[in-house]
């Protein structure tokens, strides 16, 4: 569900020097992130506010034939996509990917400083509206590229609002693999929270207002009973999902992976666990989108044909 809260932003940017880890263990070597966003010429779609994080963006990308469709990255809850991907984006980008990252949800006046920078942050409207600035996102970098299908790679709310465009907004024929870190599939708990959101309505109202996302991520709610309408996933998508045994965010965390039993024509599914590859691992809700494991099981995703053995770290 939420990326972080602004403290939470702060813990994933510290940990932004293990991008070299990370690149040992993807097979790259990481260009180090630039101090502040840089200028670029792109194409922003409606609400974009936030600088490109290093490496995504450039709309003079072709994909290649090793890596024909390009890469869109989708921020989480109470994030932003320069902050979310300060690691992934030039890890892909050094991996011969074109990459492009958007912001969706945004609210005037709501910001952060976790990088140091006062950056606004977003996944904080209605899903079903994220989902559709994403569709026009994809066609974006679909006219751009000249690209039949992307990848996408979301983190919490981001990895779960792409489903949204796959099942009722016609974007599975647009999308080769859907890549989750952390989703809130099926909702969230909160470590038990939301259940205790009726006993104080007044509070849980005051969140909410300011963050339909919010809403619409708690278990039960009228969002999660109408993704529960349809299967979990659906065919001509490769989907996977990662996940950390320490989420604290989106609870259980097992109610993040999906279940590709749909039958003929089912979606393959690959439900990952960091710590199933690299049991001292204490990557957490936010982390998971930092720690080199975990990005490695996404480059291992994005391209199982080559897939290498996950290195812990």
């Amino acid at each position: 569900m939420l990326a972080g809260t602004p403290a939470g932003v702060a813990r994933a940017a510290d940990a932004t020097p293990t991008a070299p880890a990370v690149a040992a263990s993807a097979r790259a070597v990481v260009a180090p992130a630039a101090a502040a966003p840089a200028a670029t010429t792109e194409l922003p779609p409606d609400g974009d506010t936030v600088a490109s994080p290093p490496g995504a963006n450039d709309w003079t990308c072709r994909p290649s034939a090793a890596h024909p469709n390009p890469v869109v990255l989708v921020h989480g809850t109470f994030a932003n996509r320069y902050e979310n991907w300060l690691v992934l984006s030039p890890l892909l980008k050094s991996l011969g990917y074109c990459v492009f990252a958007l912001d969706y949800g945004t609210v005037p006046g709501i910001t952060s400083s976790g990088s140091g920078l006062l950056l606004p942050i977003g996944g904080l409207g209605p899903v079903a509206d994220s989902a559709a600035q994403l569709g026009r996102f994809v066609d974006l970098v679909s006219g751009a590229t000249g690209a039949a299908e992307v990848d996408l790679v979301g983190h919490s709310q981001g990895g779960m609002l792409p489903n949204y465009y796959l099942k009722f907004l016609g974007g599975a024929a647009k999308v080769g693999k859907l890549v989750a870190l952390a989703p809130s599939n099926h909702g969230t708990t909160l470590d038990g929270i939301t259940e205790l959101a009726p006993y104080f309505p007044r509070v849980a109202e005051l969140v909410y207002t300011a963050c339909a996302a919010c809403r619409d991520q708690a278990v039960g709610s009228d969002f999660n009973r109408r993704m529960a309408s349809r299967p979990d996933t659906v065919p001509g998508v490769r989907y996977t999902v990662i996940s950390t045994v320490y989420d604290e965010v989106v609870t259980p965390y097992r109610s993040q992976f999906l279940d590709g039993a749909g039958g003929a024509g089912a979606a393959a599914v690959d439900n990952e666990v960091v710590q199933a590859h690299c049991p001292p691992s204490l990557a957490e809700h936010v982390a998971v989108a930092f720690a080199p494991t975990a990005l490695h099981l996404v480059t291992n995703a994005l391209d199982p044909a080559h897939a290498t053995p996950v290195l812990c770290g």
